[in-house]
């Protein structure tokens, strides 16, 4: 187990990895910078380049300007972003869910997959489809598995980097995941009103998603190659894990970006 005086701000032994790791990480977001298109949506657009197709006819799209992921994706991590926020206000809880609210989440993904499936055959034009698919589908179904991707990883950050974390389920109480329901069926009404207000700033958060999602599981592989499971007390020790995490999915980015434009050849979106 690590051991630190409490007054540091982080372990000594881990200052100059800290220093490594920070430069390599501005090494690289300096590179991502130069190879993205220019302009702050370019670089929106270009997180969502590297895990998305971001066709216009699937995505949000308001006064000229499409969102960085579509609107499965979109979904995905929204629903992601509010699982964790929401789960964050119950401290370092790191149980599994309930077997009723596991089998809601296994359900939800089941809808993504029929709904996906679905809306992929929709590009043949022999076919007729299950039904017809739509935006806002795509949109629920990505939010339904953004919520469980979002439970995930809450539970493995804190079932990993915490000494202390608590052997109890952020969804314990009855009412906590049918809150969480309930939040993102008004997340969902939000961005079907289609407001510039709210969807603009929705589409800056779901394509930071992408980056917040990536580093948030390498940050987990980084304790477990660090080996420093369940050895943490304060965040101040996880800086150097974090730096590593943020690092390694910059880099994914950045690489899957590379090998997207060197087989398509352009920044589009994909042309099916």
């Amino acid at each position: 187990m690590i051991t630190s005086n409490p007054k540091e701000a982080v372990p000594r032994k881990d200052r100059l990895w800290i220093i490594l790791a920070g430069l390599a990480f501005l090494a690289v977001l300096i590179a991502w910078l130069w190879f993205t298109p220019a302009g702050f949506w370019g670089k929106m657009r270009a997180l969502g380049y590297a895990v998305c197709h971001q066709l216009e006819e699937r995505s949000f799209c308001i006064h000229g300007l499409c969102s960085p992921l579509c609107a499965r994706c979109t979904g995905m991590y929204l629903g992601a972003i509010l699982s964790l926020g929401y789960q964050a206000f119950q401290g370092r809880k790191a149980k599994f869910p309930p077997v009723w609210v596991i089998a809601v989440l296994v359900l939800l993904f089941g809808w993504f997959g029929v709904d996906g499936l679905n809306s992929f055959l929709h590009f043949f034009p022999s076919f007729s489809g299950i039904y017809e698919p739509s935006n806002l589908l795509r949109l629920i179904t990505g939010m339904g598995v953004g919520l469980g991707i979002g439970t995930l990883l809450f539970v493995l950050f804190n079932g990993t980097a915490w000494s202390n974390w608590v052997d109890e389920s952020p969804y314990k109480k009855w009412y906590a995941f049918p809150l969480l329901l309930t939040l993102a069926a008004l997340l969902i009404l939000i961005i079907q009103t289609n407001h510039p207000v709210v969807i603009y700033p929705l589409m800056i958060i779901s394509g930071l998603g992408v980056f917040l999602v990536l580093s948030s599981v390498y940050t987990v592989v980084a304790l477990m190659i660090l080996g420093r499971e369940n050895s943490q007390l304060h965040w101040r020790e996880l800086v150097l894990p974090i730096l590593m995490g943020m690092t390694i999915a910059l880099l994914q980015v950045l690489l899957t970006s590379w090998l997207r434009l060197a087989l398509t050849g352009t920044w589009e979106p994909i042309n099916l």
